[in-house]
């Protein structure tokens, strides 16, 4: 009966061993299992590039080179904007000469042999009032005919009207252009004025600078070669505008909401540890993005773009280097 009672208990002691590691196994089992997501750093970079075209001519910046805002990149040879600047000026001194002359009026001779022609006028218009008045005085008397005196009146006043347009020559000569003749040659000079700040602000192209503070990542055309309008010479990223992106599948986005802060793990950088705060969510084009899980009795699974940025400075943190962190799948 003892070494009965005694196997009883060993074997109620197993039974209850077995069902511990049972136990045991189970949790592990339904343990939920961490998911690493990896994501990126990114930051804010721009090309630059002309609104002139022409051959490189100089490069004042290299790849991996530290730029300020207003630093002189890269100037850009233009002999055809140099030949339209001097078009563009000749263009402005005929138009300044041609305003001057209206200005002016005519010029002193002009007005002398003006008034000459009008005192000759006037000249002959005294000689034929006499002529006229005599051949009157003898019509009166009836010594000659109507016609005679009728020609002689037509002399008059013809010679009336030779000395009146005399008159407004000189008048014009001295008075100088008409008023609209200025205003026309004023809004030439205007003209000519825009074409040359047109051509001068195309010459400020020829130079490029930067516009941000940053680090030139990418020189694409070689010295010497041709570029044309609009064409990337090179690209500048901001390092103090930087951020992790990650693609997400939705049912792991769990507590990264917009705001949220967690942790990431950046091996280029002995795995340190940097804290970083979600500020962008937005689900990618579904064509490329869906997971079809229908076949298990689920749902078509979408990607969402989540960025976070780090809520501090980070030192030497570039663009490109591997971030991750653990999200559990409940």
């Amino acid at each position: 009966m003892k070494k009965k009672n005694q196997d009883l208990r060993t074997g109620l002691f197993a039974l209850i061993v077995v069902i511990i590691i049972i136990f045991i196994i189970g949790l592990i089992v339904n343990k939920p299992e961490p998911t690493i997501i990896q994501g990126e750093a990114d930051a804010s970079e721009i090309r630059i590039s002309g609104k002139v075209p022409g051959r490189i001519k100089q490069y004042l910046a290299e790849e991996g080179t530290q730029v300020k805002a207003g630093d002189t990149l890269v100037i850009i040879d233009s002999p055809e904007l140099a030949a339209k600047l001097e078009q563009a000026n000749a263009a402005e001194n005929a138009a300044q000469a041609q305003n001057k002359k209206a200005i002016k009026g005519a010029r002193k001779e002009q007005i002398l042999g003006a008034y000459e022609m009008w005192q000759k006028a006037l000249v002959g218009v005294d000689i034929a009032k006499k002529s006229y008045d005599r051949v009157q005085h003898l019509f009166d008397k009836g010594v000659i005919t109507a016609q005679k005196r009728d020609e002689a009146e037509a002399q008059y006043k013809a010679a009336l009207a030779t000395a009146n347009g005399a008159k407004s020559q000189y008048d014009m000569a001295l008075n100088g252009a008409e008023s609209e003749d200025k205003e026309a040659a004023l809004a030439l000079v205007d003209r000519a004025k825009g074409a040359v700040n047109e051509v001068k602000s195309y010459l400020k192209e020829i130079t490029l600078t930067s516009p941000i503070s940053g680090e030139v990542t990418e020189i694409y055309p070689k010295r010497g070669e041709l570029v044309g309008t609009g064409a990337p010479i090179m690209s500048i990223v901001d390092l103090n505008d930087i951020w992790f992106t990650f693609n997400v599948r939705e049912d792991l986005l769990g507590e990264l909401k917009m705001g949220k802060t967690f942790k990431v793990k950046v091996p280029a950088l002995n795995n340190q540890v940097i804290e970083v705060k979600v500020n962008y969510i937005k689900a990618l084009a579904s064509y490329a993005t869906w997971k079809a899980t229908k076949t298990t009795g689920q749902f078509d699974v979408k990607t969402f773009e989540v960025r976070a940025r780090p809520t501090s400075k980070v030192a030497d943190l570039r663009p490109g280097m591997t971030a991750l962190f653990e999200e559990t799948v409940k």
